[in-house]
């Protein structure tokens, strides 16, 4: 439990001048599935309650599209949405990710599977090393999440700068798969990068997603960029790992690691211009608690999704070789 609500803490909001000046303290209420500390393998059942909820602050712009929300699409798709909040699109859900993720993690822990995601780029301020020039304990010793002291500084003015304008700033969250056996995920439609891009997309302003090179792989010769195999004292290794830590959509035993992208908040604290339900032309200036910048509350929910994705095939893994041995 202690674990749970110290991932919880990394996620809430108004931890920070950074973040939304909501006062969320996210207590979790188990409802089933869990029994003297330990799960049961009934269904985890349990809910967090908003307490500084206010919903009408909303109340002026339920008739009008917000850029780049989910407004207008959700009322294409249903014809009705609850503008509070977001609704069912806001970022507060994610906290049930958190929550999940935190137990995922624990089991994993036994499997000496570790995690790490980081800040690796605010606006144009970006990390330029890998994971491994850094020293991923030193995320948590500030308000960004970034390994890079100097670096995180820069982030920090950067986004109060925007912040002070009325603007918003998105960024990059990397992050390492560390203790991952070779052998897992599926070879054509369940290729263990497709799921994990399909989880991290799936966390609200995600807008890309890449895993090993990813979209510096073109820079590259196929003799300069190909991860040759060694035997390294009777085990199977490579010198190299511009694949991270997968192939053919299975993991290689390497580390993995990717990068996930995400937009600026779309709610801004200044005029913008758009038109309501019915097409009138409107002037929209949110009211709103927002955060200027999403990426570092999001650094825990990517590695809340890895950790679900990564348990769920290493569950399926142990099934598939218990039925092959039956």
């Amino acid at each position: 439990m202690d674990f749970i609500r110290q991932e919880l803490n990394r996620r809430r909001p108004g931890q920070s001048t950074l973040t939304t000046s909501r006062r969320e303290s996210d207590e979790v209420q188990f409802l089933s599935g869990i029994y003297e500390g330990k799960t049961t393998g009934a269904p985890i059942g349990f809910i967090v309650r908003n307490e500084d909820h206010r919903p009408g602050d909303y109340e002026d712009i339920k008739d009008v599209f917000r850029p780049s929300h989910a407004d207008f699409t959700y009322q294409m798709k249903y014809g009705v949405r609850d503008p509070r909040g977001g609704g069912s699109s806001s970022a507060r859900e994610t906290v049930t990710r958190c929550i999940a993720g935190a137990i995922a993690k624990l089991a994993l822990h036994q499997k000496g599977v570790k995690i790490q995601a980081y800040t690796s780029q605010i606006g144009d301020i970006r990390l330029e090393g890998t994971y491994k020039a850094y020293d991923l304990s030193q995320t948590e010793a500030n308000v960004v999440r970034c390994p890079d002291v100097e670096k995180a500084a820069a982030m920090e003015a950067l986004i109060n700068a925007v912040k002070v304008g009325g603007d918003s700033i998105g960024g990059v969250i990397s992050c390492v798969i560390q203790g991952m056996p070779a052998g897992v995920g599926e070879p054509k439609f369940g290729k263990l990068h497709a799921l994990l891009g399909t989880a991290m997309l799936s966390i609200p302003a995600a807008k890309g997603f890449d895993y090993g090179d990813g979209f510096d792989a073109p820079l590259y010769k196929g003799s300069e960029h190909n991860d040759e195999f060694f035997n390294d004292n009777g085990v199977i290794n490579t010198r190299s790992n511009y694949s991270g830590g997968i192939q053919g959509g299975i993991s290689n035993g390497q580390d993995i690691y990717f990068r996930v992208a995400f937009k600026a908040t779309a709610t801004l604290s200044r005029e913008q211009q758009t038109v309501d339900r019915y097409g009138n032309e409107t002037i929209l200036k949110a009211k709103g608690r927002h955060d200027p910048c999403v990426v570092p509350r999001a650094v825990p929910v990517v590695e809340a999704m890895a950790a679900i994705t990564i348990l769920d095939q290493l569950l399926f893994q142990i099934h598939y070789h218990e039925f092959g041995k039956n």
